[in-house]
Order: C-alpha cells, then structure tokens, then sequence
C-alpha cells in the first residue's frame, strides 16, 4: 500500500468522494499482544452510519453514499487485507439511529480469513479508539473492478457467486463494535456488491442481508433517502420527550413515546 504521513483535512470537493483510490488513514495499534494495522476514515470524510439491533440482526444504517463507501471499503480489504488488518468507522462517523435517537457503535470490518478479531481484541481496540495520536500514514485504496460489478451486480453475482462456499461470515456486536466479518475474501467482495448496489431512491429505503445467523441472517445494511432528515427528525423528538418526563424510563417505554413525537414532529 503506497503510503505518505499526513494529518491533513480533506479538501471540500474530496470529502463526498467514495471513488477507486481514496485516501485513509492508517496506524499500528496493539491488540491482545500482536500488531494490528487499523485503516480508518480520514476528518471531514462526508458519510454518516448508524447501527442497531432489530428481530436478533445487527443493522447497519445509512443512505445511499455510505452505502457505497461501505461497499468501497469491503472489496478494497478483500484484496488489500494483511493478517492484522482492520478497517474502523471511529465515533466521528457514527450517529444516532433515525428510529429512535438510540446511540450507535462504531463499525468495525475485518477479514475473518486471516485475522482473528476476539471479545479481547475488540475490548483492546475500544480502549485505543478515538487514536490520540497522529496516523502514520495515508493509504490509497485501491478498489479496481469494484465500478466494473457495480454497473451490472446481478450478472456479477450470477458469474462469481462462491457455490463451493461452506462457511459463511457473520455479523456480530463485540465488547461495544459491531463487527463484520466475511470468512473468505470471494464473500467480503460479494458483500461489497450487495452494499454498493442499493439504492433508496425509487422507494425510500433499501435493504440487504449479510451473513448468518440462528433464525435470521446476522447482519442488514438498510440505507433510507431521508437518512440524515430521519436522524435529525428523531434525535429533536427524543430530546422533547425527554425534557417532559418527571422521572427516567425504560427503553420499551422510552422508544413508542420518540416514535409517536417524530411522527408528529414530520407531519
């Protein structure tokens, strides 16, 4: 991966940009007694991501660009990957949910192939998160092909689909990061056509399933039009609900109460 020190925020016109050869960060960051290099977004990057937890599947939520940069960051980690490499979606990138205002975790993918991510791993690397100290470099990702399975991912899919694929990756909430984490780098590239292609526009949302579970598949990436709108919309409604309340309340009392303010607050 060329490399070259920067601290540097991202110029106006770079900042939306989920194109073939974005910049990241990267940093050496020791995780239950390895190194590990951690890729993440550089500041000022314009995407924002949500996460929850709904009928025993862990959501990612965004719109139709974070979509695409997840997709990005998926193919680019399903050829670029090391044994030690991680890519974090840090607390700068990561809102409350447009449901119900609910805080969110960080985002965490990892290429399960070979780099063994455990409930140690996960808490050593919260501790270090945000970094306090400068990155040690900018990487370039590459992401070729990625345009090429975008234009077309149903015939993509049909022609790389992995049939011979025993084993199936899962997502996974670890010590406060949710974790994504495809078994083989054919499947972190499927999952990176499933997340580019989706596309809200026609109908308000848009949906895809990641991984395995018990009952339902472990993982979701659910993008919304309205995303940012929706955030905001509940992020006022929770704080109005909250200011009313003579004392604190549950979650299963607390959510209807958001849920019916931003409705109301949308009308």
């Amino acid at each position: 991966m060329p490399v070259r020190a920067s601290g540097r925020r991202q110029r106006p016109a770079s900042a939306r940009s989920a194109a073939d050869g974005m910049k990241l960060h990267r940093r050496t960051v020791r995780l239950a007694g390895r190194p590990h290099t951690v890729v993440s977004l550089r500041p000022g990057t314009a995407v924002r991501f949500s996460t929850n937890l709904f009928h025993e599947t862990w959501h990612v939520l965004s719109d139709r660009h974070g979509a695409r940069l997840l997709g990005r960051l998926l193919w680019g980690l399903s050829y670029q990957s090391r044994p030690g490499t991680l890519v974090v979606i840090d607390r700068g990138f990561i809102t409350t949910t447009p449901f119900d205002g609910d805080p969110a975790d960080r985002i965490v993918l990892v290429p399960a192939w070979d780099t063994p991510f455990t409930a140690r791993h996960a808490r050593a690397l919260k501790a270090r998160l945000p970094p306090a100290s400068a990155p040690d470099g900018t990487v370039r990702w590459h992401t070729h092909g990625l345009d090429a399975a975008l234009a077309d991912p149903k015939a993509w899919l049909g022609a790389n689909r992995d049939r011979d694929a025993r084993v199936c990756g899962r997502v996974e909430r670890l010590n406060g990061l949710v974790v994504l984490r495809p078994q083989s780098p054919h499947e972190m590239r499927e999952w990176a056509v499933h997340c580019g292609r989706l596309d809200p526009h026609d109908h308000g949302m848009d949906y895809t399933y990641l991984g395995e579970g018990a009952h339902y598949a472990s993982g979701e990436v659910q993008v919304f039009r309205s995303f940012r709108r929706d955030v905001s919309v509940a992020r006022r409604a929770r704080a109005e609900v909250l200011d009313e309340l003579d004392e604190p309340v549950g979650a299963e009392v607390l959510r209807p109460l958001v849920w019916d303010r931003a409705e109301a607050l949308k009308r």
